[in-house]
């Protein structure tokens, strides 16, 4: 029999996002509690989804036995000792990105949910589109042979109305800038499609906003399959969008999506000689369809529990993920390229700040 978990939310602001999620899955999941310091905030989300709400974290949470899932929707510097605690009260815990402010916390994180035998997923909602789909199945049957070459554009827009929150744009507490807060989904759904990173060359500047975080920046990327990807990301984009180019053997895949949600339908297709059409056509066949973003993740983390197998995105995924931030950060302010993986020995493992 499935089992429905109960889940309470930390966190109103974006929080609000995952609850559609969970409303997509209204068999799997019971939103019990939303719980934030701004009381009204919260009790209008609750409002849509019938959850009590609470204020502090340790009574209304960490104390309670009728709470299965923790998921937590914090800025960015709060995370880390807000997903560790929950992971000690025997919670399972949703975190959203960037997971943590380091790859030594990453690594922590993943020592305590392997002690407490919790269960810790990152959020990636946007690697599960349809569109992301149809090159997932492709990249799994080798149908794309030796990848090329791949591009990854982030070009977005954000002005003074974003940055009025006071911790946007700030080390301390937002931890990092465009690369870490913006393009972090595009750049996971890269490496879930080419794999595994070998070294970076990184540049970042600010030049659109008076903050302390960068708002501009370029990546070069060799992956480990010996493929190179250029990765850029700006916040002063007159028209926003979103989009993934990878140039293989026998195809060249284009997104062409939803800016925030760029995994979506459509995705092009097109082959490359002397593969054609026809042979395209079939090599997609089979491809998976079904619920996107947080719908899906959601959906795919119940089977997991349900299963014991590993949750939909992984804390060794997001470690990747935060791997890259790393390299990109201490490239641009050492100008040096960096080797990947980041171990405990390298400079920036307990900080890319």
């Amino acid at each position: 029999m499935s089992r429905r978990y109960r889940v309470a939310i930390v966190g109103a602001g974006i929080g609000a996002q995952h609850v559609t999620g969970y409303a997509a899955n209204p068999d799997l999941y019971e939103i019990a509690i939303i719980c934030d310091r701004d009381v009204a905030r919260a009790t209008a989300l609750a409002a849509t989804c019938g959850a009590a709400v609470h204020a502090d974290y340790d009574e209304a949470l960490l104390a309670r036995t009728d709470i299965d899932i923790i998921d937590i929707c914090l800025p960015p510097f709060l995370h880390f000792d807000a997903v560790r605690r929950a992971l000690e009260a025997g919670k399972h815990v949703i975190c959203e990105k960037p997971l943590c402010g380091s790859v030594a916390e990453a690594d922590a994180l993943a020592e305590i949910a392997a002690r407490t035998g919790r269960v810790l997923m990152p959020i990636f909602q946007v690697r599960f589109g349809n569109g992301m789909a149809k090159a997932r199945h492709l990249a799994a049957t080798g149908a794309l042979g030796k990848v090329f070459m791949a591009t990854v554009e982030t070009h977005w827009s954000r002005g003074a109305d974003y940055y009025a929150i006071k911790w946007r744009g700030t080390k301390a507490y937002e931890l990092g800038g465009a690369f870490l807060g913006h393009a972090i989904h595009a750049h996971d759904m890269l490496t879930t499609l080419l794999g595994p990173i070998k070294s970076v060359s990184g540049a970042t500047a600010i030049r659109v906003n008076p903050i302390e975080t960068e708002d501009c920046g370029g990546a070069l990327l060799e992956m480990q399959s010996g493929a190179l990807a250029m990765v850029s990301v700006t916040l002063g984009s007159a028209n926003e969008f979103t989009r993934t180019r990878i140039m293989t053997e026998n195809v060249t895949i284009e997104s062409a999506g939803e800016v925030y949600m760029s995994s979506k339908e459509p995705w092009h297709f097109l082959p490359r000689a002397p593969k054609d059409q026809a042979w395209l056509d079939a090599a997609l066949a089979g491809a998976p369809c079904g619920k996107e973003g947080f719908d899906g993740q959601l959906a795919l983390l119940h089977a997991a529990l349900q299963t014991g197998a590993a949750p939909p995105v992984t804390v060794a995924e997001a470690r990747q993920s935060l791997e890259l931030v790393t390299a990109i950060y201490h490239s641009a302010r050492t100008g040096m390229r960096v080797e990947l993986p980041i171990t405990q020995a390298h400079p920036a493992y307990q900080s890319w700040g």
